[in-house]
């Protein structure tokens, strides 16, 4: 065994962090914890780790679901789809029989990939896969000193293929988690404790002052902004959403009546009807066909919502009517009620909260 895999089980063993999943080797709880942790910070994706065990204990619970009611327990994680893949790869499981034991068998499941399949292979099987993720690149390409471009094919091979030979095949699963607890708590992306770190001596970066150089990172992509009015319809104690179609963000979530309003990236000529966001600026028929409030009432500006590659901006608006306006297709008429049984992005919770205050 080398200096590095030997020092990451020693500082593994007095440092790595107690969580729940860590408690238990059952795949299926396993499995979970990585999905939810995906794009998800530890501290939010605890609580609804602990969520998704209490009302679905089993993996047949979870596929026996409909998946609305998979959305719903979901809501607030963003990137939904990873819910839709986890209630499809729970389907998947229960009708093979059970868990897969393989690396090929983990990552024929829906929304599992190299990554997650290792971590599942190595710490419930003892499969001898090596982790790659954030933490473990700048792990890698600090201690020794690699400057290939993390987010490139290149650097996916040649940091693969480094953890691999470094993996100590006898106890995977304490590498594969002391490599990505060194690189969330000892190795962080700012103010690294390098000072007190077991690696300092031999470590590339640290000697050649390259810490806050490495990892390097693949330019990134350009953030598009774009702006949409939230229209929330009330009639007699209704109000009208529709369900997002495939093949789009948030699908299978409600929205409310949506609007977008141009931009200086539509007057570019950025093509936008390819995303599906919207149906097009509201026709002055629609308006027209309610009775009550002639118009929407502005209830909160310029609302910034963060997504991975843009950002949005929304108003707010509360639409009062004696009687329904007609609305495209899609839309249907639920009892307010009821909104809470539906599952929603947050954009959707967060005009409900500037409705109902």
């Amino acid at each position: 065994m080398n200096a590095f895999t030997r020092n990451i089980l020693l500082w593994y063993s007095e440092n790595g962090r107690d969580l729940p999943w860590r408690r238990t080797r059952d795949p299926y709880a396993v499995w979970l914890s990585e999905i939810i942790l995906q794009q998800t910070r530890i501290a939010q994706g605890t609580a609804y780790w602990h969520r998704f065990m209490e009302r679905f204990p089993t993996v047949e619970q979870l596929a026996g679901a409909s998946e609305d009611e998979v959305l719903r327990l979901w809501e607030g994680l963003g990137y939904y789809s990873r819910a839709r893949n986890l209630h499809a790869a729970a389907k998947q499981i229960v009708a093979a029989g059970g868990f897969p034991t393989t690396l090929e068998g983990i990552k024929a499941l829906k929304g599992v990939g190299d990554y997650t399949a290792a971590a599942i292979g190595s710490i419930c099987f003892g499969l001898p896969a090596a982790v790659v993720d954030g933490n473990v690149y700048r792990v890698l390409a600090r201690y020794f000193g690699l400057a290939t471009p993390v987010g490139t094919t290149e650097a996916k091979k040649e940091f693969t293929a480094l953890a691999q030979q470094l993996l100590p095949e006898e106890d995977p699963a304490a590498f594969n988690q002391g490599m990505m607890d060194f690189g969330a708590m000892q190795c962080t992306p700012q103010s690294p404790g390098c000072l007190t770190c077991p690696l300092q001596s031999t470590c590339n970066a640290f000697r050649t002052g390259r810490i806050a150089l490495l990892p390097v990172k693949k330019a990134p992509v350009a953030v598009q902004e774009r702006h949409f009015d939230y229209i929330y319809v009330r009639c007699n104690g209704y109000t009208a959403i529709r369900r997002r179609g495939p093949g789009d963000i948030w699908q299978g979530l409600y929205e409310p009546v949506v609007m977008e309003r141009e931009s200086s990236s539509m007057r570019a000529g950025v093509a936008m009807a390819k995303e599906k966001w919207f149906f097009g600026p509201l026709p002055e028929k629609y308006f027209s066909s309610a009775g009550g409030q002639a118009e929407p009432k502005l209830i909160k500006k310029g609302v910034k919502h963060q997504l991975t590659h843009r950002t949005l901006i929304v108003d707010f608006y509360v639409w009062e009517t004696s009687a329904r306006p007609s609305l495209p297709d899609g839309y249907i008429w639920i009892p307010e009620t009821t909104l809470d049984t539906y599952a929603k992005p947050r954009l959707f919770e967060l005009l409900l909260e500037a409705v109902r205050s």
